[in-house]
């Protein structure tokens, strides 16, 4: 069984994380966890808020949209980072057609500093 440090197991008292919406995509976040977002275009320092998808306190699991109503997930706007870079060829045989292409995805970096129930 593999442990992550950032994520106590699911029941102890001190298990609470997060699943967050944000740029189309669903994260699980914890207290004092950085991670990286969709760009937001914030400068730093900014405190960001996050819809709440579900909420897990030790055996308490929040799911519904009535439960998460009070909920809150916020963070800090720790700076800009950039993904890995991807090349693309696109080529089609016998009719002399090839492209190369290039993308590097920039990230917002955001430090989880509160989970609030509500």
């Amino acid at each position: 069984m593999i442990v992550d440090a950032a994520f106590p197991p699911i029941g102890s008292p001190s298990a609470m994380y997060a699943v967050i919406a944000t740029g189309g995509k669903q994260e699980r976040v914890a207290e004092g966890q950085q991670v990286a977002v969709e760009l937001l275009g914030v400068e730093d320092g900014t405190e960001v808020s996050f819809p709440a998808v579900l909420l897990v306190d030790g055996a308490t699991v929040l799911a519904t949209p009535d439960q998460l109503k009070g909920v809150t997930v916020t963070g800090r706007v720790i700076g800009e980072s950039k993904g890995p870079k991807i090349d693309g060829f696109i080529y089609k045989r016998r009719t002399n057609q090839r492209r190369h292409y290039g993308h590097r995805q920039r990230y917002t970096t955001v430090e989880i500093t509160k989970i609030a129930k509500g």
